[in-house]
């Protein structure tokens, strides 16, 4: 798990997890798209405090390890300001099973928004922009 400056491989991160006793892997990948809330989006900057992000994050991946017996997770956010397309952050799952890739997955994604301090700014076509509560639900 971390925080880095540099595109997110799905590659690395499933070499990292998938195993000879793996049956599933489950991956998401958050994106940045053209449009939110109805305003065309050209970008977006991402900021954090990494040493604290990592630590809240390590304590998400433990607290699944715990619930999630048998599974083995990757989690990358990226930082910086990333264009319309570009992943900003990915989570990989493995475990014998799919249910349980699938829920630790989830369970990840959903915690990491809900507790990482992660912020991020929208830069809109009309050459504004603006502060959005990453923790504010979007479907």
């Amino acid at each position: 798990m971390a925080v880095v400056t540099a595109p997110i491989s799905l590659d690395a991160l499933i070499r990292r997890v998938q195993g000879p006793g793996t049956g599933a892997l489950a991956a998401f990948l958050g994106t940045v798209r053209n449009v939110n809330d109805g305003r065309a989006v050209r970008g977006m900057d991402y900021e954090a405090y990494g040493p604290m992000a990592e630590a809240e994050l390590g304590r998400i991946v433990a607290e699944t390890l715990g619930q999630v017996p048998g599974v083995a997770i990757a989690v990358e956010h990226r930082v910086g300001t990333l264009a319309v397309g570009d992943v900003s952050v990915a989570v990989v799952a493995s475990h014998p099973h799919r249910a349980p890739a699938f829920e630790a997955a989830r369970r990840i994604i959903e915690e990491l928004k809900r507790r990482v301090p992660i912020w991020k700014r929208e830069h809109y076509a009309e050459g504004d922009w603006e502060w959005l509560d990453p923790t504010a639900p979007r479907g």
